[in-house]
């Protein structure tokens, strides 16, 4: 049975179970409870678990959604209903306002400011006047529609379960869209950047979207509770709704309500059971409640709801399929495409670009040029400063020198968004995939600038035609590398030389002018190598410019157009691989006075399958540094770089 099965199975015994003979009142009032904590939880599983942006303050939007509320209707006399409108209206620019100013912080000190604002709005309404101070505000009035009274707790009970059913509806969507990618992009940083993902902005849409969600279940509770005061908006509870997210299984949906549950279920039963044990009326379930929590975090750490999630598939039921859709996807419309440059004509130009760092000079004015269908191959040992080069070229890392034109105009000091967006895409040295998602939506994430649908409309499910367009083109470039048999794997399960493939596809997937390789061919196989060469020269035919940073000797020598090497981040050569192969220089100070030369197959020419004498096949090139027996040491002073070492 699958999980959506059981869901359709237990929906009605919940719609039902206040009406359910024998039901005990007290059940109906914890899962009215279990309901309002697991809608602020919610947020905090889209904010914390998968956003990782750790926030201790939920519980003061709690109270801005529930005083907003009691003051309008008791004092203002305005309907409930208008009282949720407002006081939505004030979450989200308190929200904004804050998540502007404390998301921009880093490490301990965003934690540590939400516990800054979450104590000063605690004795804001503990200390006006008109909210009551500490007594608060009473007699609220019942929630009604259309003269239908809520008041009851069974009533009240069908209201608060069916908000947080639509909420986790809306979630689930919005994390299954353009908007969610990026959102699960968000610890990647640099990386979700140079794809167009706008991280500040994202950051601060799930802040207000958590924020939202609070309010409306400080809304519920005020009606609920018919009466507010400070007490259940204090510090306390914004700790405690974070321990029910981590608990419930932080980067799952459904952990929301599983760490809502278990929480309140065990602190109620503590509270009932401990006197009896122990023989005393001290006060000891706090102690015994940590020692619980401990424990669950020592033996599920990633949560309660995967464990449950576990045993629901060796008890025989099936996991809810994560497949894509052929026949949907073939139905996609196709997403619109750039115009491309005339082979020949100048794409990229680098003029005297530096990078300095303190007193070290990364990259000492280098200065080269890429046209359009051509490969431009960036060599050199190990600490040259290739990949340093490579990100100041795509503004990951800003220059301290120089200029950087892309089509004629100066992109240095653009963002990486910006940069992604003009037509400049790359991989990255160190693979940077996300292990938990699919191959088909990683790629996807390389294509979200070429679509605008929002939050919004990804939370009500009214972008499927734009999601689907944007998987189908993930899935074309998927198969153009040649990994069609693995779109739906989780992209961490597969080996490093193919994780790096996915990474090709991902930038193919921006619908590149250029494309900026990091080591594309590092940890592939020899026929990999030969299937990737193919796919390279492939793209040089139609009229893309590839630039490509790469320690295989023969892959780059029988493959690029040109050749750059560079050394101690300086130009030490430039031409074609001929020359570069008999330049008295690079074999001195790159290639450690090699006395023996490559074949010379010509400039672009596909590396052809030929074994070295005596071999069955060639596992990899020649590397970076490689010493040949009984050769010269290098000169003193210069270490022989080890193949693989970070640039």
């Amino acid at each position: 049975m699958r999980p959506r099965h059981l869901l359709m199975i237990l929906l009605p015994i919940l719609a039902l179970l206040p009406w359910i003979p024998g039901v005990p009142p007290f059940w109906i009032t914890q899962m009215n409870y279990i309901g309002l904590y697991s809608l602020v939880v919610l947020g905090l599983v889209l904010l914390t678990g998968v956003g990782g942006l750790t926030s201790f303050g939920q519980s003061a939007f709690v109270g801005l959604g529930a005083y907003s509320t009691a003051w309008l209707t008791t004092v203002a006399g305005v309907s409930p209903w208008l009282g949720l409108i407002a006081g939505l209206a004030l979450t989200c620019l308190v929200a904004y306002a804050l998540g502007a100013i404390t998301l921009r912080l880093s490490g301990h000190y965003l934690p540590l400011c939400t516990l800054a604002w979450c104590l000063a709005l605690y004795y804001l309404y503990g200390n006006l006047d008109f909210l009551g101070r500490y007594d608060g505000i009473a007699g609220i009035p019942p929630l009604s529609i259309g003269g239908w009274s809520l008041g009851t707790g069974p009533r009240m009970y069908l209201l608060i379960w069916l908000i947080l059913l639509l909420a986790l509806w809306a979630t689930h969507n919005l994390l299954d869209s353009r908007a969610g990618r990026a959102i699960r992009a968000l610890r990647s940083g640099s990386m979700a950047e140079s794809f167009g993902v706008d991280l500040a902005h994202y950051k601060v849409v799930i802040f207000v979207y958590a924020a939202l969600l609070g309010c409306v279940s400080g809304w519920l509770y005020a009606h609920m509770q018919r009466a507010v005061s400070p007490s259940p908006f204090g510090l306390g509870y914004g700790i405690e709704y974070l321990f029910m997210a981590v608990v419930g299984g932080s980067g799952s949906v459904w952990g929301a309500v599983a760490g809502a549950a278990a929480i309140l279920i065990v602190k109620d039963q503590l509270q009932n059971v401990l006197p009896g044990l122990v023989g005393t009326s001290a006060n000891l379930e706090l102690l015994a409640f940590g020692v619980l929590m401990i424990l669950v975090l020592q033996f599920a750490r990633d949560g309660l709801w995967p464990v449950l999630a576990r045993l629901w598939s060796r008890l025989g039921g099936r996991a809810e399929s994560k497949g894509h859709d052929p026949a949907r996807l073939a139905a996609a419309p196709e997403l619109p495409r750039r115009s491309s440059p005339t082979v020949g004509d100048l794409v990229l130009e680098v003029d005297r670009v530096r990078k300095e760092f303190g007193g070290l000079v990364a990259v000492n004015d280098i200065s080269f040029r890429l046209r359009a269908g051509e490969i431009m191959g960036l060599i050199g040992p190990n600490g040259a400063g290739k990949s340093t080069t490579f990100n100041l070229i795509s503004g990951v890392a800003p220059l301290s020198g120089g200029a950087v034109r892309f089509m004629g105009d100066r992109i240095d000091g653009l963002p990486a968004r910006e940069i992604a967006r003009r037509g400049l895409a790359r991989s990255f040295q160190h693979v940077q995939l996300l292990p938990d998602m699919s191959v088909l939506e990683n790629v996807a994430l390389g294509a979200h600038l070429r679509s605008g649908s929002g939050v919004v409309s990804a939370a009500l499910r009214l972008d499927r035609t734009a999601e689907a367009a944007l998987l189908r083109e993930a899935a074309r470039q998927i198969e153009r590398v040649g990994l069609g048999d693995v779109l739906d794997q989780p992209a961490g399960s597969l080996p490093l030389g193919r994780q790096r493939i996915v990474e090709i596809a991902r930038a193919l997937c921006c619908d590149p002018i250029a494309l900026l390789l990091d080591e594309p061919a590092a940890g592939l196989r020899y026929q990999e190598k030969q299937a990737l060469a193919a796919v390279l020269d492939q793209l040089r035919r139609e009229g893309m410019s590839l630039l490509l940073v790469e320690h295989d000797m023969d892959f780059v020598m029988n493959l690029t157009d040109h050749l750059l090497v560079m050394d101690f981040g300086t130009m030490l050569a430039e031409g074609v691989p001929a020359d570069i192969q008999r330049n008295p220089a690079v074999l001195e100070a790159y290639l450690g006075g090699l006395d023996e030369t490559w074949d010379e197959p010509g400039p672009g020419t596909v590396p052809a399958d030929r074994p070295a004498p005596g071999e069955s096949e060639r596992p990899a090139g020649r590397e970076v540094g490689e010493m040949r027996a009984g050769e010269a040491e290098r000169p003193a002073g210069r270490e022989v770089a080890r193949p693989g070492e970070a640039t």
